[in-house]
């Protein structure tokens, strides 16, 4: 049966194409909200520090409708007890092996079969976590960089509409220009 049974066990959330909302200002709400809840439920496993992170947390800004979190973690020793606690909550775990970034946990926080958050969890010394807030950071106070953003992202969320890996590894190149220039 090939394609139609390949994928049955895995959620439908996982292969949703991307599509890029015009800016909205209840993302900036959205994100406290998340990071508050997030706070609350890490807390008890030292961690210190939630931010809200990705196109969200730039105003006017389109996006995914997707609010992007990250928190940084002393040592990821407790992974299997915080995947046990967030699960309760909705959030559903991507195992590295699947996830493919070694440097962070992968989150997805699903509701009516769509993902509404992400969290990259790091450990602390992360250089990431750095280069993700200063990358949000200078969208944030440079217009130009944002709109110059915003093209990229458009045109190749078109290009690669059902491709969420491509998409995102066709905008290193834009996002280090940012961060290293």
């Amino acid at each position: 049966m090939g394609n139609s049974n390949e994928h049955k066990n895995t959620p439908v959330w996982a292969f949703e194409t991307i599509e890029l909302k015009k800016p909205d200002p209840i993302w900036k709400d959205k994100g406290v909200r998340e990071k508050e809840e997030l706070y609350n439920l890490l807390s008890v496993f030292s961690v210190k520090q939630v931010e809200h992170i990705g196109s969200t947390a730039i105003p006017n800004l389109p996006a995914k409708p997707i609010i992007d979190l990250m928190a940084s973690i002393p040592s990821l020793e407790l992974i299997h007890e915080i995947v046990e606690n967030l699960s309760l909550h909705e959030w559903h775990y991507v195992p590295p092996e699947l996830d493919k970034q070694p440097w962070r946990r992968f989150f997805v926080k699903v509701k009516n079969d769509k993902r509404v958050a992400h969290l990259h969890l790091m450990q602390e010394g992360e250089e990431r976590w750095e280069q993700q807030l200063k990358f949000r950071n200078k969208l944030r106070t440079n217009a130009h960089l944002a709109e110059e953003y915003a093209t990229i992202k458009c045109h190749l969320a078109q290009e690669f509409n059902n491709d969420r890996e491509s998409y995102t590894e066709a905008k290193t190149e834009f996002i280090n220009k940012v961060l290293f220039n």
